[in-house]
């Protein structure tokens, strides 16, 4: 199979679409339900972790259908669910409608989104580490997008917001429909492809596998404290909120700008793909031995700028790692467990810092994030040097040039 199944430009646009829409939505939660629908910050809480749990549903659902059963009927039901969901909200968004409404929703683009990273797994013109660096940088394209025209918006009215996620959804409904439909002949053509590549149905390095993702579920859980706990952190230091939103802008920027360039070196970062795990993940822990002493602004623009280039070398390549070490036929289940893992850190992390903090201090919130990421990167890494000495020598990095269907 040498033609892609969706043409690279629909992919990166489905992401872009499905970010955005979404970005119109959670975001609001906790304000909304606080202020419009004045229920308690626990209940909103919540809402938000149940939301998090049907999305993490959703992504092991869709890497499990995308295997099993047909992935184009997949991501169709999937955004269909999503679409519907929106569409609802612009007219039944009071409570608890609001709040089951955003749990489907949650669910359909937990589905989506692990379809959209399992379709990059059939693409044939471009190696597969490059269609995850760009799918990253659409999906925060998306979200970018998404969070500055809220802004815009928001004053006319909440039912607009719903409204333009609802035609965002539709949007898309329709490019699945019409620009998707090859996926099940590409997955078809992979599965009777693998009848003749030797151990086509095993998946290498399990134990690698597990625990790249539990680096990535960590990675997760500390990154959630800038969206959570951090903002507290800096009020507290009488900063403004003018100040801690301005650390996002600069996440953005430097995503936009740098996440783009490292498509020219994918040869070389794909053939040092653990070094790339290595360098992001540990920027991410020394992001919060940065904020341990943290007094001054500088610091935070410093912490927010580690963290942002740990985020882009890191949380792409996790996608490739676990691709090149998946079966042909498990290739979209894997996918769903990577969407799974961050959705999960995302869901917990909030909470686990507040624990943290309530028992102790920010500052041993960081210490604990920092000591949390560089555990997990140490598991990763002495397993792999374990598993070098016991064969006796080096073994070779699996890449996409392994791959025997894309020779």
């Amino acid at each position: 199979m040498k033609k892609d199944p969706v043409k690279l430009t629909w992919l990166f646009l489905g992401s872009l679409i499905v970010n955005t829409g979404i970005s119109f939505i959670w975001p609001l939660t906790t304000i909304y339900m606080h202020e419009y629908l004045h229920e308690p910050l626990t209940v909103a809480g919540l809402v938000l972790l149940v939301n998090s749990a049907f999305t993490v549903v959703g992504n092991f659902l869709g890497g499990w259908l995308f295997d099993h059963w047909h992935p184009y009927q997949t991501i169709t039901v999937g955004v269909i669910i999503s679409t519907i969901s929106a569409g609802l909200l612009i007219f039944f968004h009071g409570w608890p409608t609001y709040a089951f409404l955003l749990i489907t929703i949650g669910l359909g683009n937990g589905i989506v989104n692990t379809c959209i990273n399992s379709t990059a797994t059939l693409i044939k013109s471009k190696q597969t580490s490059y269609v995850f660096n760009v799918l990253y940088f659409t999906s925060n394209l998306g979200l970018v997008f998404g969070s500055l025209i809220v802004g815009f918006i928001l004053p006319l009215g909440i039912t607009y917001i719903f409204a333009l996620a609802f035609i965002l959804f539709a949007g898309f409904t329709y490019v699945v429909l019409t620009k998707y439909k090859a996926l099940n002949d590409a997955k078809a053509q992979v599965k009777r492809a693998s009848v003749n590549v030797p151990d086509s149905g095993k998946t290498r390095e399990k134990p690698a596998i597990i625990l790249v993702l539990i680096c990535l579920f960590t990675a997760w859980i500390a990154y959630e404290q800038w969206q959570s706990n951090i903002s507290t952190y800096m009020l507290g230091l009488n900063m403004s909120v003018q100040s801690y939103s301005f650390l996002w802008t600069l996440n953005a920027l430097i995503i936009v700008t740098f996440q783009p360039l490292l498509t020219h070196f994918d040869d070389f970062l794909t053939k040092h793909l653990r070094g790339r795990l290595y360098v992001g993940f540990l920027l991410f822990s020394m992001t919060f031995l940065v904020l341990i002493k943290a007094t001054h602004y500088s610091a935070f623009l410093a912490a927010i700028a580690v963290l942002t280039f740990g985020e882009i070398l890191a949380f792409p390549a996790v996608s490739t790692f676990v691709n090149n070490r998946a079966s042909l036929a498990e290739k979209g289940k894997y996918q769903g467990f990577v969407m799974a893992t961050a959705s999960a850190g995302r869901a917990v992390g909030p909470l686990i810092g507040a624990l943290v903090i309530e028992s102790a201090s920010y500052q041993v919130l960081f210490y604990f994030c920092t000591i949390l990421v560089i555990s997990a990167v140490a598991l990763f890494g002495l397993s792999h040097l374990y598993k070098i000495h016991k064969k006796g020598s080096q073994p070779a990095e699996i890449t996409e040039n392994h791959d025997p269907l894309n020779q």
